[in-house]
């Protein structure tokens, strides 16, 4: 029967499975996180590992750079993603800072790949997050990523927008970051909805005046869609109000 071990869903919880796992030299079918359902010819199994500083003894020599890969496939939506990370921190006790470098390690180039499409939809979001002002003056923005980018998405706009309330909201998750001038936290949110009673009096205006901008800048003789696709993919359209009409 194949075992597949469970942690709590958060990246520590994992850091902590995945290096128990290597310094008992246990080999798991796969490792999945709490809310997994397994078939009938998988065994569960949940190991106490919250006492084990994963962080002091591991974590902190990886380096940042390999940490962010790390955690950046940590917050993808790749369903293999802690199986994947487990054999590239086994590869990595090996190799140690030189493992970024063995892309003929499959679990390596994998790991680059995911880390790198999780970077690049973050940054794409940068540029797409467009804010409505509410009656409270607390901005507000809705998001549908296909990777669990939040975390990422409010550092930066807390950095952007410090001296400003916001609320964003990841539609597909259901999870929002609340920012109150100081620090952001996210937590789960089923009932929140936007309703457009809840905007402030100026936020239509703004809309339909950036609409006006963003089609009197453009020149429709070198208008070419393929082109703009390419830059801005149709999946984040719905969100970004000077194009959200097309759809």
């Amino acid at each position: 029967m194949n075992k597949v071990y469970i942690y709590d869903g958060d990246f520590l919880s994992l850091l902590n499975l995945i290096y128990y796992l290597i310094d008992k030299n246990i080999k798991p079918s796969n490792i999945k996180d709490e809310d997994y359902t397994p078939n009938l010819f998988e065994e569960v199994i949940k190991l106490n590992v919250s006492n084990y500083n994963t962080i002091e003894k591991y974590a902190l020599n990886l380096g940042y750079s390999i940490l962010r890969i790390i955690y950046y496939v940590y917050l993808s939506n790749n369903e293999n993603k802690e199986l994947i990370l487990y054999y590239f921190c086994l590869n990595e006790r090996k190799y140690k800072s030189k493992i970024i470098y063995r892309r003929d390690l499959k679990c390596v180039s994998e790991v680059l790949r995911i880390s790198e499409y999780v970077s690049h939809e973050n940054h794409k979001y940068k540029g797409f997050v467009r804010f409505k002002e509410l009656k409270n003056k607390v901005l507000y923005a809705e998001i549908e990523p296909v990777n669990n980018i939040l975390f990422l998405i409010s550092e930066h706009f807390a950095k952007r927008l410090s001296s400003e309330y916001f609320i964003i909201k990841d539609v597909k998750r259901n999870i929002i970051s609340i920012y109150d001038k100081k620090e952001f936290t996210i937590v789960m949110d089923d009932e929140f909805v936007l309703a457009t009673d809840k905007l402030s009096e100026n936020e239509n205006l703004v809309v339909d005046l950036w609409k006006v901008f963003y089609k009197t800048i453009g020149i429709s003789e070198r208008k070419n869609d393929r082109c703009r696709q390419n830059f801005m993919p149709k999946r984040y359209w719905k969100y970004i109000v000077e194009v959200s009409d097309e759809l």
